[in-house]
C-alpha cells in the first residue's frame, strides 16, 4: 500500500512539474507586454468608424438582449432599459438588479434565497453578467465611462485600436487592442487582463449576425483551439 501511495504521489508530482513547465515555455512564447498606444484623436475616430460599422444606433435603441455563455451553462435575458437582467445557472435564477443589486431576487430550484447565501449569489451573478455579456457587446463600450482610446501599430503595419478600462467592471485596468477590417468591422482583439497572466492572447469575433432590430453582434468566438459560443443571440425592442 505504501509503495502504491509513494507511486501515485510521484506521479503527481511529475505531472504537476510538467505542467509548470509548459506553462512557463507557454508564458515566454506567447506573453507579450501592453503596447504603449498614441494618437488619441485618430483613435477616437477609428472607433466611431468601427461604432458604425456594427450600427450602434441600433444597439442604443435595442431594449432586449439574449444570449448564452459557458457551453450554454450561463443564460441571460437583459432588459436595457431598466437596467434588469435574468441570469440562469445550475440551479439558480437571479433577478439582477444592475442599479439596486440588493434589490434582486435569488432563487434556488425555485425557493426563494435570503440572506447570506443571497448576497453571495448576487455577486456571483453581477461577475457572470460582467464577463459573459462583455464579449458579446465589448465594441458597444468603448466609449464608456473610464475608457480611454489610442492606436497601436500592428504586426501587419495596420493601425489597431486599444482601449484601456481604467475604472468599472470587475477588473478595471484591463486592456483590449482591436484588429478592424478596412470598414471598421471588428475581426479580434487581443488582451491584457488581469485574470489571463498570459499578455496578449488573441480572442476572434466570428459569426457576426444583424439581428432583427438592425444591429449587429457576435455569435462565437474563438481563442486558439478553444471555441467559445454566444448560444442564440437576440436583441429586439
Amino acid at each position: 500500500m505504501k509503495r502504491l501511495l509513494k507511486g501515485i504521489l510521484k506521479a503527481i508530482l511529475v505531472l504537476l512539474g510538467l505542467l509548470i513547465a509548459v506553462f512557463v515555455v507557454v508564458y515566454f512564447v506567447y506573453n507579450e507586454k501592453v503596447p504603449e498606444g498614441k494618437n488619441t484623436q485618430e483613435a477616437d475616430a477609428l472607433a466611431y468608424k468601427m461604432l458604425t460599422a456594427i450600427n450602434k444606433a441600433a444597439y442604443q435603441d435595442t431594449r432586449y438582449l439574449e444570449w448564452s455563455f459557458a457551453g450554454g451553462s450561463h443564460r441571460y435575458k437583459w432588459d436595457k432599459e431598466i437596467g434588469h437582467v435574468t441570469v440562469i445557472w445550475a440551479q439558480y435564477k437571479v433577478l439582477l438588479n444592475l442599479n439596486t443589486p440588493n434589490l434582486s431576487e435569488v432563487f434556488e430550484n425555485g425557493a426563494k434565497v435570503i440572506g447570506t447565501e443571497k448576497t453571495k449569489l448576487i455577486t456571483t451573478a453581477t461577475d457572470y453578467f460582467n464577463n459573459d455579456s462583455f464579449w458579446l457587446v465589448a465594441p458597444f463600450k468603448i466609449f464608456d465611462e473610464g475608457t480611454s482610446r489610442s492606436l497601436v501599430t500592428l504586426d501587419d503595419g495596420t493601425q489597431g485600436l486599444m482601449i484601456t478600462y481604467n475604472s468599472g467592471g470587475t477588473t478595471p485596468g484591463d486592456s483590449y487592442v482591436w484588429k478592424l477590417k478596412e470598414n471598421g468591422m471588428p475581426t479580434s482583439y487581443k488582451m491584457w487582463v488581469k485574470i489571463i497572466p498570459i499578455g496578449g492572447l488573441e480572442a476572434t469575433w466570428d459569426n457576426w449576425k444583424t439581428m432583427e432590430n438592425g444591429v449587429l453582434l457576435p455569435t462565437s468566438h474563438k481563442i486558439g483551439p478553444v471555441s467559445l459560443s454566444m448560444g442564440e443571440v437576440r436583441a429586439y425592442n
